[in-house]
């Protein structure tokens, strides 16, 4: 969410749009004004506790309702959106409300996988049937409670076309796809710097090292290709999370290299030879598709977003657990495979660019926006 939220800023930057930003921050209420482009950047308190290591809620996030309802009316937007069902997509909604304009939502995280992924844990001692039956019931309570939020809003956003499918159908509101884009020219194969004497084949992951990514199959494809006499090859791990320790465990010769931004990120992408993306709750992918702007395909589960990044065959493979390492390893067996696959995911993702989507967006809020003026009229 904030990694689209800022290149919707430098959208609207680039193009002088009204544009105001209200986000979390580290730092204590900070105000920026630059050309068209408000930003409002406010601290999370003492009393915030982590979901996981880099994500965090602040139950007394209210106490900023008088700086943002001052700094929204100074603006005056003619329509709110939020990025989904936090402390501050919220108070979001409830000030669209206040201000009588349209209020857009769009859907970055699928929060009803996770839960049902986060509470496995307290279902399991019950067997193995119960874990199931629980685990399925707390996704559907989730589901209705986040799709009943998202009904709030006039028109819907959402990364791909099945969440959009059932939103609309969850909410009767319109839902309108709204994908990621790409920095062709920070994420690129040029940024390769491996030494030529490393004659290992990389598989990488970035993202948080957390259940809900099913980082457990990393495990697994390192013992199924072992087992089919690969030897020369190691884990690049780029993230953080709750179950670092047990990778480290379980992937001895990995490469942990934390959290990683800019050009750190983008030459740890260039040195991969194939990623490795095992998680089933992606709503969209993005760290998918920074892999292919820098060379590299990829191996993806038939679930959520990233099989929408993927061209079977051509830019990766789309495999579920059973055949996650058959896959990677067709593409570690075949050099002439794997060249022919570098150059394709390049070419896909030359084609994504942030403005298009952005285009895209403004483009669906206009209907709204009209009708909004026909009723006040």
């Amino acid at each position: 969410m904030a990694h689209t939220s800022r290149h919707f800023e430098d959208f609207a930057r680039r193009r002088g749009l009204p544009f105001l930003c209200v986000r979390a921050g580290d730092r204590s209420d900070r105000l920026l004004t630059e050309g068209k482009l408000t930003t409002l950047e406010l601290p999370r308190g003492i009393l915030s506790f982590p979901l996981d290591k880099d994500l965090k809620v602040d139950p007394a996030w209210v106490r900023h309702i008088p700086i943002i309802g001052r700094t929204l009316r100074a603006f005056g937007p003619d329509i709110v959106h939020i990025t989904g069902p936090s402390e501050l997509g919220i108070l979001g909604a409830c000030f669209a409300g206040w201000l009588g304009v349209p209020l857009a939502a769009s859907w970055h995280t699928n929060v009803h996988e996770y839960a049902a992924s986060r509470s496995r844990w307290f279902f399991e001692p019950l067997g193995k049937e119960q874990t199931a039956t629980g685990t399925r019931q707390i996704q559907e309570i989730m589901l209705m409670a986040t799709t009943g939020f998202y009904s709030l809003a006039s028109v819907l956003f959402a990364p791909n076309l099945d969440l959009c499918r059932l939103l609309e159908a969850r909410t009767g509101r319109r839902c309108h796809l709204m994908q990621r884009g790409i920095d062709a020219q920070l994420f690129s194969p040029e940024r390769r710097d491996r030494e030529e004497s490393d004659a290992d084949f990389v598989l990488g992951f970035v993202g948080r090292l957390s259940v809900e990514k099913n980082i457990a199959l990393l495990a697994q494809v390192q013992s199924e290709l072992e087992a089919r006499g690969f030897h020369n090859f190691r884990f690049r791990i780029v993230g953080q999370g709750g179950e670092e320790g047990w990778l480290r465990q379980h992937l001895p010769r990995a490469e942990f290299m934390g959290v990683l931004r800019g050009e750190a990120l983008a030459r740890a992408y260039a040195g991969m030879d194939v990623f490795v993306f095992p998680s089933h709750t992606d709503t969209f992918g993005n760290v998918v598709l920074e892999a292919m702007a820098s060379g590299v395909p990829a191996v993806v589960t038939p679930d959520g977003g990233p099989r929408s990044l993927v061209q079977e065959g051509k830019t990766g493979f789309i495999a579920g657990d059973a055949d996650f390492a058959t896959a990677t390893a067709r593409i570690l067996e075949d050099p002439a495979l794997l060249a022919k696959m570098r150059a394709s995911a390049r070419e896909y993702a030359l084609a994504a660019s942030w403005d298009a989507v952005f285009e895209g967006v403004y483009a669906a809020y206009e209907p709204v926006l009209q009708a909004e003026s026909t009723s006040a009229a």
